[in-house]
């Protein structure tokens, strides 16, 4: 297999371009910086589609190894033809691998093999062939021999049926065959288990057709089988099957031979083929299954990570909590930590005016602006109490529910020790809390990212699988948008592009004894960090006071030279650089003068557009942009809920089947996939995103259970 043709066709890109970006991954390059720096060499592919060229093409080499492997073992066995190897070079997957070697995979015994041990294969070639002239009965009788156990004709027969069953069952094109036909024509049953369990109740007695079954549907079959509260199988008509491999097998059908065939055929189906097909398949299904889930995972992240942050102001972190209290954290524009409590008020018994006194002077003491809740447990009288605090205010505040998944991972976790080692484990999620609504993306790296709850099935995931996808959208958001080399925390840090763990805790200790850095080059007295590494994670480094304004950018330092000669040829004055912004410099880029930088420091225009779009706006957050979370000032409860009404809301979550969104009543509201647009869309992701704000209407309020039905078909 050509692996190069094999990755431009299935990823529809061009081969020179992929090959450059084979070559810079086989280099050690990482990910973020060939999708930022080596845009002349990939066509300006961004980091997701590296990325799929970068897993792909680790797939197809393994299938390659396994090829080797395959063509070596049954050489081995003297067994290897020019036929067989021209099969396995030609195989697309691992499964048309495994069907090929199959016929000569060790096996443990079975009923052919014992008939073979028999001397019986020339019986079943006499059969298979279905030539033989003669009663195939009295040809049977021959091979009667009490010391190897063939005590009849029909011992002798039936041995010979299962060599039959048993090839048919190995011959790799039959089972390709009987797999497609098994996944177009089959259908994914479940019924009632063992046990009982109000979640799976619409699984009870369900079925769909295995070529249309929906990913989520697939991933909560397994779960519930797994809990022994569903059983789940395939049925297919098994008539298709058969009549499929006689039309194979069968050469000259109503005779005494044939019907011998049609029997091991038969056998071969139901005792060997069947069971086999329906684990590949069902193994197949929940592998896609999961890997929607994952890319599901991967989207809903990276928009919740791409959060834009909430700039310069003073924030109090509520986590809520009901017989412990509500633990409190005031933190400065800049993520320190000013005042800390508990407050009682989540409770009828409670003092709600203590209670109040006590908020409000942390409020008017630290010049609060802004109020983070947690959206866990006793949410809802959290922020009921917090509306209803900021109503007496003489001071502009409002509020925010953010997500606190994971927020108890960080705060029991080593590094929430050594961050905070004087205070206990709920204040750190407060302080969590707090830093989330200021830098979301800066707070939630200290969380393995598989403990944030915007995902769906994803605690059934392969988790080896789960946990590099997320990380790789961990690290692509870190470095798209850059880091504060002096303010960065160590697991910030360790998503730079070639930064190890272990090197971004030695750049912390080194910025601990030696101050600041002032310029990105310092980098290189770091231990353990040399040049290799250097090139790969210093354009991601931000110093914004730094002796080089160049070392704000996003200006890698191998381009330095060709920034400063653009911004001299752009005729800027000496008043002007000392400014360190250009915003009009694309409109002063000429033709003439690009060319003339491009060729006297061999850069291409991709390079070139880049430099200028980051001196037009040096130290730029790409988040702020994006558009802002929606601050609330005020709450609202179930019961004040009314069908028609119209609300601003926040996407929390997107699933398969529609999207979570928070209405500021604490009980996120379910948009259905089939509410969310007039136009037809194939998935949710088409039209939302995590983090997104939008108008809904309600369409349906369920109290008892509390749950709420949205639409966005106003």
């Amino acid at each position: 297999m050509d692996i190069l043709k094999q990755l431009c066709l299935e990823l529809k890109t061009d081969e020179a371009k992929t090959q450059n970006v084979i070559n810079l991954l086989d280099e050690g390059n990482t990910i973020p910086f060939i999708a930022r720096y080596r845009k002349e060499l990939t066509g300006n592919m961004d980091d997701q589609l590296i990325r799929s060229i970068s897993e792909r093409l680790a797939a197809l080499r393994a299938i390659e190894e396994r090829k080797a492997e395959v063509i070596r073992l049954i050489d081995e066995q003297g067994k290897l033809t020019d036929e067989i190897t021209a099969a396995v070079e030609n195989a697309k997957t691992l499964t048309e691998l495994e069907d090929i070697y199959r016929p000569y995979r060790p096996k443990r015994k079975t009923r052919a093999s014992v008939a073979r041990e028999k001397g019986l294969e020339p019986l079943s070639q006499l059969i298979i062939e279905q030539e033989f002239a003669g009663d195939i009965f009295e040809e049977a009788s021959k091979y009667i021999d009490e010391e190897k156990g063939v005590s009849s004709v029909e011992d002798a027969i039936n041995g010979a049926k299962d060599i039959i069953a048993e090839d048919v069952s190995d011959n790799a094109d039959y089972r390709k065959n009987i797999r497609r036909l098994t996944y177009m024509n089959g259908v994914i049953a479940s019924k009632q288990g063992k046990g009982e369990n109000s979640v799976y109740q619409m699984y009870y007695e369900f079925s769909e057709p295995v070529k249309a079954v929906a990913d989520h549907r697939i991933l909560a079959m397994d779960r519930g089988e797994k809990e022994d509260i569903l059983s789940v199988k395939i049925d297919v008509d098994s008539e298709i099957i058969t009549s499929y491999l006689f039309k194979e097998l069968i050469t000259k059908d109503g005779t005494q031979l044939s019907d011998l065939v049609k029997e091991a055929i038969e056998d071969s189906y139901k005792r060997l083929i069947a069971p086999s097909i329906e684990n590949e398949i069902r193994s197949d299904l929940t592998e896609r299954a999961q890997n929607g889930a994952i890319s599901l995972f991967s989207v809903n992240l990276k928009n919740l990570l791409m959060t834009p942050p909430v700039k310069g102001h003073i924030v109090l972190g509520v986590d809520p909590g009901y017989r412990t209290g509500c633990k409190l954290a005031v933190v400065d524009s800049t993520g320190k930590v000013l005042e800390t409590g508990v407050g009682y008020f989540t409770l009828e018994h409670h003092d709600l005016e203590k209670a109040k006194k006590q908020v409000r002077g942390m409020i008017e003491r630290n010049s609060v602006s802004l109020i983070s809740i947690g959206n866990g447990t006793a949410t809802g009288e959290s922020e009921k109490f917090i509306a209803s605090l900021i109503g007496e205010l003489d001071r502009p505040v409002k509020y925010m529910v953010v997500s606190e998944a994971g927020a108890s991972v960080y705060s029991a976790s080593e590094l929430g020790a050594k961050e905070f080692p004087d205070y206990d484990v709920s204040l750190r999620s407060a302080v969590s809390i707090a830093r989330r609504l200021q830098d979301p993306l800066a707070e939630l790296v200290k969380i393995d990212p598989r403990s944030i709850g915007v995902g769906q099935y994803q605690h059934d995931c392969n988790q080896k699988k789960l946990s590099g996808a997320l990380g790789g959208v961990v690290e692509d958001c870190v470095n798209n948008v850059g880091v504060d080399l002096n303010t960065a925390s160590a697991s910030l840090l360790s998503y730079i592009s070639g930064i190890s763990s272990a090197v971004a805790k030695n750049i912390v200790a080194y910025r601990e004894e030696n101050g600041s850095f002032t310029k990105r080059r310092e980098l290189l007295k770091v231990s353990k960090l040399g040049e290799k590494a250097f090139v790969q994670c210093a354009g991601f480094m931000r110093i914004p006071d730094g002796k080089e304004f160049l070392d704000n950018t996003s200006v890698h330092p191998e381009s330095y030279d060709a920034a400063r000669a653009l911004i001299e040829k752009c005729g800027y004055t000496k008043e002007e650089i000392k400014k360190s912004s250009f915003p009009d410099i694309l409109t002063r880029v000429t033709k003439d003068i690009a060319e003339a930088i491009c060729k006297q420091f061999d850069i291409g225009m991709f390079t070139l557009r880049d430099i200028c779009d980051t001196l037009a706006k040096p130290g730029r957050d790409m988040r702020d942009e994006l558009p802002k979370p929606l601050l609330r000032s005020g709450c609202m409860s179930l019961e004040e809920l009314t069908t028609g009404m119209i609300l601003d809301g926040t996407v929390r979550n997107v699933i398969d089947f529609g999207a979570f969104v928070d209405i500021g009543v604490h009980q996120d509201g379910l948009v259905h996939i089939s509410q969310i647009s007039d136009k037809f869309i194939k998935h949710p992701t088409d039209v939302l995103s995590v983090g997104d704000i939008v108008k809904v209407k309600i369409l349906d309020v369920d109290k008892e259970k509390k749950r709420i039905s949205l639409t966005m078909k106003l």
